[in-house]
């Protein structure tokens, strides 16, 4: 093991006017500068400006406040957690490395500076329960290391074409948007579910965790000897997706569609893209590994504010007809007017709508990809984009029901599914065969 080869990466945290942060021990700003305590941080012009109390600080915009021992750490005050998911909430968290201060649209962004496997350790305590099981443990620690230095060997890339990264496709009659970490110009990933959850050393981690880090010190997954864009969500509903019917038109070999499961569920038509089969399933109660209540294993993965729910593998949303159209007018900024219809358009390999019309009075439009419709049809995200509609006449109105399987986009490494595999025996190299087919391990420092 040489920890000397960790690269170091940049982690945005928060972006505000002021920030307010706290250093316990000295960070040095400059060739002679250290500061400590409870500061607050000011966007003024192209400088930042530090007060506390009576002190007054200007610093250059990007300055890296340097720890001057291993063992200061810093907390920001009123980082916003779960941004645009049902339980959004704000918290202070404590971070160990360097902090970053920038200038972006008139704010602070306060961005943590530190060794990758140093991240690891934060990621896997907050991504899940710090308790989970090793191979678990260890087969996150590969993924999200694979996640982190493909998409910086990615950016890297496309900064070096200056080719100009288009996510967005739109005409009359249709809108069509992925979301993905290209979304950030200025730090390699965000703290949030967007990229990957980190919430610095917050988080107790516990010796599993570190053991898991160091024994897959610095391996990563690789297809054709590069490293692996290696995507995960919280529950796949029995099947993963495909990585390009969610983000860009690339196809990756090994994020391929899988029955999670060790044997294939019986009775059911799996060519999910069809319309009827797609009803099916999603309306069943298939075997799955991520098909569990067991609240052991579920306590592996969902973390306190997770565990607000727990009808992630089948799920069923009720909207009336005006609080429908309001809904969605808001959420897309576009007027349909009252909705009449809701009509899939074309699906992914697990069911999952990755093009959906939208029929109203004053519009009809066709949106996609899977979260711009998770967007749609919910105030924060809704669980899935695998759904079907039911359309009913009641007296009282008119009522779309959204019936639906799996949590998050399921690409991947199914979290859920992972946590039963590790619980049933198998071992970490195993848990990754089954989730990235033809994928390989290496260690890559």
């Amino acid at each position: 093991m040489n920890k000397k080869n960790i690269p170091n990466i940049t982690v945005g945290i928060l972006s505000d006017n002021p920030i307010r942060f706290t250093l316990r021990g000295k960070y040095q700003y400059s060739h002679e500068g250290f500061i400590e305590g409870s500061w607050k941080a000011f966007a003024d012009g192209n400088t930042i400006k530090l007060t506390s109390g009576e002190n007054t600080l200007r610093l250059p915009e990007g300055t890296v406040l340097e720890p001057a021992t291993d063992e200061c750490s810093f907390t920001l005050h009123e980082v916003v957690i779960g941004v645009g998911f049902h339980w959004e909430r704000k918290e202070d968290q404590v971070f160990g490395g360097a902090l970053k201060l920038i200038i972006e649209e008139g704010k602070v962004t306060a961005i943590n500076v530190l060794p990758l496997e140093d991240y690891l350790v934060s990621v896997i305590s907050s991504e899940m329960s710090a308790a989970s099981s090793p191979e678990l443990l260890k087969a996150h620690a590969v993924i999200s290391r694979s996640w982190l230095l493909a998409q910086i060997e990615k950016n890297k890339s496309l900064e070096q074409k200056g080719e100009d990264y288009q996510t967005v496709t739109e005409t009359e009659t249709e809108h069509l948007r992925w979301y993905d970490c290209e979304d950030h110009e200025h730090f390699d990933v965000c703290a949030d579910d967007h990229c990957q959850r980190y919430q610095g050393i917050t988080r107790a981690s516990t010796p599993e965790v570190e053991k898991a880090i160091a024994d897959t010190f610095g391996e990563v997954l690789t297809f054709d000897h590069k490293i692996c864009d290696a995507r995960f969500s919280k529950c796949c509903g029995g099947v993963t997706e495909v990585f390009e019917n969610v983000w860009e038109p690339v196809h990756h070999p090994y994020l391929q569609k899988i029955i999670d499961n060790d044997s294939i569920p019986e009775g059911y038509d799996l060519e999910l893209k069809n319309e009827n089969a797609a009803r099916s399933w999603i309306l069943g109660n298939p075997e799955a590994f991520c098909n569990t209540n067991d609240k052991e294993v579920l306590a592996q993965i969902l973390n306190d504010y997770d565990q607000e729910t727990n009808d992630f593998y089948r799920w069923k949303v009720r909207y009336g007809q005006e609080e429908l159209s309001e809904l969605v007018k808001r959420r897309t900024g576009i007027d349909f007017g009252l909705i009449m219809e809701l009509v899939p358009v074309e699906r992914g390999e697990s069911g999952r709508l990755i093009r959906l019309k939208i029929v109203g009075e004053k519009r009809t439009m066709t949106i996609g990809k899977e979260l711009e419709i998770r967007k749609a049809f919910s105030g924060s995200h809704l669980y899935s984009s695998a759904f079907v509609i039911e359309k009913i006449h009641e007296k009282n109105g008119i009522f779309f029901i959204l019936k639906g399987a799996g949590w998050g986009h399921g690409v991947g490494l199914c979290q859920i599914g992972a946590a039963v595999m590790g619980a049933k025996g198998y071992d970490y190299k195993a848990i990754l065969n089954h989730y990235f087919k033809g994928a390989e391990r290496e260690r890559r420092y």
